[in-house]
């Protein structure tokens, strides 16, 4: 693309095979079938939201969730409810982003959790026998800055922290809501709908 010297990567629905089905599915096996109306890709309740910037801890996270369960759960299966959604890193997509190394400087900038976080590098590591982290040259995680995109100030964080030109910088999401942050710090942005991939827009 013209004039892109950076891009800054959405981890989950981008990087990341994601599927919010499957964690209703097995909120729904422990007996609590109403999940979407509390946290889905657009609307979340404020204890999910402040699990995301790290205003509460996994201990606190988990006996939320388990406050809406009808009967006691372990925490361990509370915990695999809530990975189900986390899916597989496609080997052709790490490939793809390894070859852009040396056109563009990458990041990765997501709205994650501790718990997902734990679990989708574990992931990684396992499928690839590689750090997630190594890949970018930086990562930005929700919960470990304390601040949650749409807003504009983790954006901020991003370019200030790397000396980044707005103007030569483009956002990929596949949320598009979470634009309107990126717009206001001055990036470009593109969003990935399904059932396209980062290898097909032309990088």
């Amino acid at each position: 693309m013209e004039g892109i010297k950076n891009i800054i990567f959405d981890l989950g629905g981008v990087v990341l095979n994601i599927d919010f089905k499957k964690t209703e599915e097995a909120f729904t096996k422990l007996g609590f079938s109403e999940l979407s109306k509390y946290m889905n890709q657009y609307h979340m309740e404020s204890f999910y939201k402040d699990y995301e910037v790290g205003r509460i801890d996994d201990e606190k996270f988990i006996a939320s969730i388990s406050g809406m369960l009808p009967a006691p759960k372990t925490d361990q299966e509370i915990v695999d409810a809530w990975n189900a959604l986390l899916l597989d890193f496609p080997p052709e997509r790490i490939e793809f982003l390894e070859s852009l190394k040396d056109k563009y400087r990458l990041f990765l900038l997501s709205n994650t959790n501790a718990i997902h976080h734990r679990e989708f590098h574990r992931r990684f590591t396992v499928q690839t026998g590689k750090e997630l982290d190594e890949i970018f040259e930086k990562t930005y995680y929700s919960h470990v800055l304390n601040l949650r995109k749409p807003g504009a100030e983790i954006y901020h964080v991003v370019i200030k922290e790397n000396g980044l030109v707005p103007s030569e910088t483009l956002f990929i999401d596949d949320t598009e809501t979470n634009f309107t942050g990126a717009h206001e710090a001055g990036l470009r942005t593109l969003h990935l709908k399904a059932p396209l991939t980062i290898q097909q827009i032309g990088l």
